[in-house]
């Protein structure tokens, strides 16, 4: 006989975790099944991993600046295996307390993949069946692999954190965040950088800024090579030759990841046993409260189409907790304004419009505000490090319809100003606050 639950969470990510502890907060009975390791992509190979390596980089760069004021310090390489402990350590006791706290709910963990038998039942990978009166899909995605010769002779970013040691000469290839980030950060670590996009970077940030951020990129040292059309990777000797049908081989390189989009993990749920709809990448359909057209079926992360960033996962699966069990009928993720962090070199964050879209919407009752500036930190040892801040603005009344932010901290101060045009704020209200010197941020108070 079946073992019966009020929730099923397949996934043990960002999203399913925070659907599942919240389910348990609110008394409901949930089994959570997870083959791999609790937290998923973010706390494994993904956000939390790639930060801290992001972190090293910095402190890379921080070694050199220190020079340039005055330090008597030699810069030296970064000790790659004990970076890779720290790490692991910090990773394993996220996995640790993501452990505990599950026992601690009374949530029923399952080290096993599940799949739908029917709408309201799911099989373990070991047989057993489970039902229950809501199922919610949160398995998440993968990188994305491309079906072309030599794909496997590259990386993708999940291999990213098994290097041993660092590439003296490596190719990424895409132009979305994590190329973007991973090649800022090697390159900040002393690799040999080229960066192979299609098109353009960052498509879905405000052009000025990606412009500003891609001078940077050359000047720091990167190579950037647009409009390739990569159709495989080849050896020759102990190198890896990149075959562009555009600029013809390039190369050689000691690595090349292929950063090149995600795939959601749906593949092998046997979503057609229980009629759930799937686009055609294979994202899980579902509406603004993360239904899909199966009742008692949610979904929430990555495997839908929504935005794909942990918090967003997290947020949508805690409110949707919160309406199947917390007495809470409206709760739902409001899916704008929402903030977003890219970890280059420097950082680049937006929160709303940007100019381009500000401009479809409201066509000329648009207003751009700007400031170009170096920071203190890098401007007194004579560098020039960009720092562009950037307010959209619509109406008489100017309200902000989008800020970005490229420089150092943007990650750090923009969360702030998110809740701001989340709460209305004008272009006034900028002005009327007083500004906080010397520093990056005042700079967006101030800016005319």
């Amino acid at each position: 006989m079946a073992e019966t639950f009020d929730l099923i969470v397949l996934g043990g990510g960002s999203g399913g975790l925070a659907a599942a502890f919240r389910a348990a907060r609110h008394g409901a009975r949930v089994a959570l099944l997870e083959p791999a390791a609790l937290g998923g992509t973010c706390a494994n190979v993904g956000c939390v991993p790639k930060k801290a390596l992001w972190y090293a980089a910095q402190l890379a760069q921080g070694q050199r600046l220190a020079l340039d004021y005055g330090f008597a310090s030699t810069p030296g390489p970064l000790d790659w295996d004990h970076f890779r402990q720290l790490r692991q350590r910090y990773i394993d006791g996220i996995r640790e307390r993501y452990a505990a706290h599950l026992a601690e709910a009374g949530i029923h963990v399952y080290a096993e993949a599940g799949r739908f038998v029917s709408a309201n039942t799911i099989a373990t990978s070991c047989g057993e069946e489970l039902r229950a009166t809501h199922t919610l899909i949160a398995t998440g995605g993968r990188p994305h692999r491309l079906e072309v010769p030599g794909f496997d002779l590259g990386m993708v970013s999940d291999d990213i954190f098994a290097l041993r040691s660092l590439p003296k000469r490596i190719a990424v290839i895409g132009g979305g965040y994590i190329a973007i980030e991973f090649a800022g950060l090697l390159n900040a670590l002393g690799s040999e950088v080229t960066l192979h996009v299609r098109n353009r970077m960052l498509t879905s940030f405000d052009a000025e800024l990606v412009d500003a951020l891609e001078k940077h990129m050359v000047d720091a040292g990167i190579t950037i090579t647009h409009q390739v059309d990569v159709t495989g990777l080849h050896r020759e000797g102990e190198s890896i030759v990149i075959d562009d049908e555009i600029n013809g081989p390039c190369g050689p390189y000691d690595a090349v990841l292929w950063a090149v989009g995600r795939v959601p993990n749906s593949d092998r749920l046997d979503l057609d046993a229980a009629g759930v709809n799937v686009d055609e990448w294979g994202h899980v359909v579902t509406d603004a409260w993360q239904n899909t057209n199966v009742d008692g079926i949610c979904a929430v992360g990555d495997v839908t189409e929504r935005v794909e960033l942990t918090p967003v996962a997290v947020a949508a699966g805690r409110r949707l907790a919160d309406r199947l069990f917390g007495n809470q009928p409206d709760a739902r993720l409001d899916y704008d304004n929402i903030p977003s962090v890219v970890f280059a070199e420097p950082p680049v964050g937006m929160v709303g419009l940007t100019e381009a879209q500000a401009r479809e919407f409201h066509g000329d009752q648009v207003t751009i505000y700007r400031a170009y500036f170096t920071p203190l930190q890098w401007a007194v040892a004579g560098h020039k490090h960009p720092t562009l801040m950037k307010l959209v603005c619509e109406g008489k009344d100017e309200r902000v319809v989008g800020i970005h932010v490229l420089g150092a901290s943007a990650d750090e101060m923009l969360q702030g100003f998110a809740v701001a045009l989340k709460m209305g704020l004008r272009k006034r209200d900028m002005e009327a606050t007083i500004a906080i010197h010397p520093s990056s941020a005042e700079e967006l108070v101030l800016v005319n």
